[in-house]
């Protein structure tokens, strides 16, 4: 069946590193930190914010400076109140990254970025969530979102609550994406998807944008497509 081949994709981080992912989520240093990380002789992937002099490990992902508004190459800048088709691939560059560090499929990111505000960095909802991935304020500080709006923050920061939902759900892909709408306590309590109508039809949304953009390598044409 196709649900088992895609829940599959989501199994593929180990146990050490988990812990190690964990331990850098839970950090108390700025979200946009420097990342550092190397891969041991047992093939588990480790991440460190601060390698202490480890010369294992390598500069993975280099924060970028507040003070600069300057985007990274392959970045387009975000335009005021821009609807235009060209969106849909403006932080292909962050989309990928951040798939790649939580090791999430990067269909998954692009399709709940789809849902939740049509790659509108300026979204924001009238239960307050805001930003390209709707974080609410509490997951935003969990996450360790400083500014849900900005995009790159907001990223980085719903899809490391997706590898932590995914972690939870021993990789359940319905439960994951339940979970980030209706939270995770509602799918412990209901033992599966909540029978909230919302939730439900967001599961199927989401699904179907992630099914799309693994079969339609643009991703223009897919965020397009109803």
């Amino acid at each position: 069946m196709i649900q088992r081949r895609l829940l599959r994709a989501l199994r593929v981080i180990g146990p050490v590193a988990l812990v190690a992912l964990a331990a850098l989520v839970a950090s108390p240093g700025p979200a946009n930190a420097d990342i550092f990380t190397y891969t041991d002789a047992e093939g588990v992937t480790h991440f460190a914010n601060k390698p202490a002099g480890d010369g294992r490990f390598k500069l993975y992902l280099k924060s970028r400076d507040r003070g600069s508004r300057k985007p990274p190459p392959g970045v387009i800048p975000v335009a005021p109140s821009d609807k235009s088709p060209e969106r849909y691939a403006r932080f292909d560059v962050w989309i990928r990254q951040a798939a790649t560090l939580y090791q999430i499929p990067e269909e998954l990111v692009r399709a709940v970025i789809k849902v939740e505000s049509d790659y509108d960095p300026r979204a924001v909802s009238h239960m307050g969530a805001q930003g390209l991935m709707q974080l609410i304020p509490e997951t935003a500080e969990r996450m360790q979102v400083r500014d849900a709006l900005d995009p790159r923050e907001a990223i980085f920061g719903g899809t490391r609550y997706l590898r932590i939902l995914a972690n939870m759900f021993n990789g359940d892909l319905e439960l994951t994406i339940a979970g980030y709408n209706a939270g995770e306590n509602a799918v412990v309590r209901h033992a599966g998807i909540p029978p909230y109508e919302e939730t439900q039809a967001y599961v199927g949304k989401v699904l179907s944008y992630y099914r799309r953009y693994r079969s339609t390598r643009d991703v223009v044409t897919a965020s397009m497509s109803n």
